[in-house]
């Protein structure tokens, strides 16, 4: 059972420490969150899972951190200037702003309950609106010295095509990942962390040779659903492929195919994983021709470099194909919760809320819970085992000792912490001699089964357990 509504996990986030408001002291910013202390954790999980599968298990992949601050001219030749609009429209009676083309996902301002143009309130027409926000640059206001915080990573990969190139020696095929912070002035930032104006993307621009694009796009959709379903633990009922047609596509992609998950809000994209032909590096490549664009643009101003491979088979320079993954971390992040989201019926009647996340993205792997907090024996062996457990590296390990033994299950239950190791007065051989001193009960996080395991052997059972499986 996922979650069956956005209240569900917009909850449980605040009050667990996953996702906060932005500036909620200062009344909030529409669309920035906080990511909490388990938040974080989750978040790096699943960068870290990706990285290692799109960079570490690959023969064929660089790493790269681009600068968020590029010259003003990448954008001008990227596109971004000229295209990256949403159509924009005004209400002239509650002064409200939204996308035209996003009407019936918007809510009155007078009216929640109604769309724009519903109610009495007369919308203007619709006009270009750029989303990506501008800075100054410099000390001294100058309208000539300004940049824009990205609104995509990508274009930091295109522009250090011929640097990765010469300095690792890469032939075509090959491909440069990179996870970073992206920003774009959304007309109508909603649905929690799903659309928002300060988000995190895990990108990859895949170089290749004209003519082998098809095959390498194919590989790539296969193999990223795959990844989405294996290793984050998104059910497969809930995913989609999306081939986006013709009059849909973006002004440089061939085809483009979308990975599409079954939010509570709905069926959304979820990283789509475009062909962008030669058009990006073809932009920024230094070209006579190309100078002569538009009166405003100095010969300086245009790229000085020449972003081509050179075929040795064929004995000439050739512009490469690119294939690009590009999912959204947050919105990543939010599938995995709404998936794992459980609420059980207990035989008691009582409901128990359980994140049953993959061990592997689980903000604690092993929460280590004393039975009494009072009894000085008991203590001391639970925060032993915990730093054993912890200072073996490998999985975070927590202590608590803050409630009762089942409000604390309940607790480890709901953040998604696959097992709790419980020590008692059996642990320290305190009860009967039945042959269980130094031994600890490990529960289950989702069967609730619970288990005696002897402390010598505790890591290596927990490590069995939680640690990813490759193959």
């Amino acid at each position: 059972m996922a979650a069956q509504t956005l209240d569900q996990i917009v909850s449980l986030c605040k009050r667990r420490g996953f996702i906060f408001p932005g500036s909620e002291i200062y009344g909030g910013l529409q669309g920035t969150f906080d990511y909490g202390p388990l938040g974080v954790e989750l978040k790096n999980n699943l960068k870290r899972l990706w990285w290692q599968h799109n960079v570490y298990d690959r023969d064929d992949m660089e790493g790269l951190d681009s600068a968020i601050l590029m010259n003003r001219w990448v954008w001008y030749y990227s596109g971004h200037e000229d295209t990256f609009v949403d159509p924009l429209v005004d209400c002239k009676l509650c002064k409200g702003r939204f996308r035209a083309d996003k009407l019936q996902e918007a809510s009155c301002l007078k009216h929640p309950k109604l769309h724009p143009g519903e109610c009495e309130g007369e919308l203007t027409e619709p006009r270009p609106f750029n989303m990506m926000f501008k800075t100054q640059v410099g000390p001294v206001p100058d309208p000539e010295s300004f940049a824009y915080l990205r609104p995509e990573t990508a274009q930091g990969i295109f522009i250090n095509f011929k640097n990765v190139l010469d300095s690792t020696g890469r032939k075509l095929p090959f491909g440069v990942a990179q996870i970073g912070k992206a920003f774009r002035n959304e007309v109508t930032p909603r649905n929690f962390v799903f659309r928002t104006r300060e988000f995190e993307q895990m990108e990859i621009e895949y170089f290749c040779r004209p003519g082998e694009d098809e095959a390498i796009h194919e590989a790539f959709i296969k193999d990223h659903l795959e990844w989405w379903i294996k290793v984050c633990g998104l059910s497969p009922d809930r995913l989609s492929l999306y081939e986006v047609p013709p009059h849909e596509l973006a002004h440089y992609s061939k085809r483009t195919v979308d990975i599409m998950y079954r939010y509570p809000i709905g069926t959304e994209e979820l990283e789509g994983i475009a062909n962008r032909t030669d058009f990006d590096l073809g932009s920024h490549t230094r070209d006579q021709d190309k100078l002569q664009i538009t009166a405003k643009v100095k010969k300086n101003e245009h790229s000085t470099e020449r972003l081509t491979y050179f075929d040795q088979a064929s004995n000439r320079h050739i512009v490469p194909y690119v294939i690009e993954p590009s999912a959204g971390v947050d919105r990543g992040v939010l599938a995995i919760l709404c998936e794992a989201y459980d609420e059980e019926r207990l035989d008691n009647g009582e409901t128990r809320v359980v994140l049953r996340l993959k061990p592997a993205l689980a903000p604690i792997k092993v929460a280590v819970l004393p039975l009494k907090k009072n009894e000085p024996q008991i203590v001391e062996t639970a925060k032993r085992i915990k730093r054993m457990l912890q200072e073996a590296g490998e999985f975070r390990t927590v202590y608590d000792d803050t409630a009762g033994i089942g409000k604390l299950y309940r607790r480890q239950d709901e953040i998604g912490t696959p097992f709790c190791v419980t020590v008692d007065f059996d642990t320290i051989g305190r009860a009967e001699d039945n042959g269980l001193k130094d031994t600890v009960t490990v529960r289950d996080r989702d069967t609730m089964k619970q288990e005696r395991v002897p402390i010598k052997e505790l890591y290596n059972y927990i490590r069995e357990r939680i640690m990813p499986k490759k193959g």
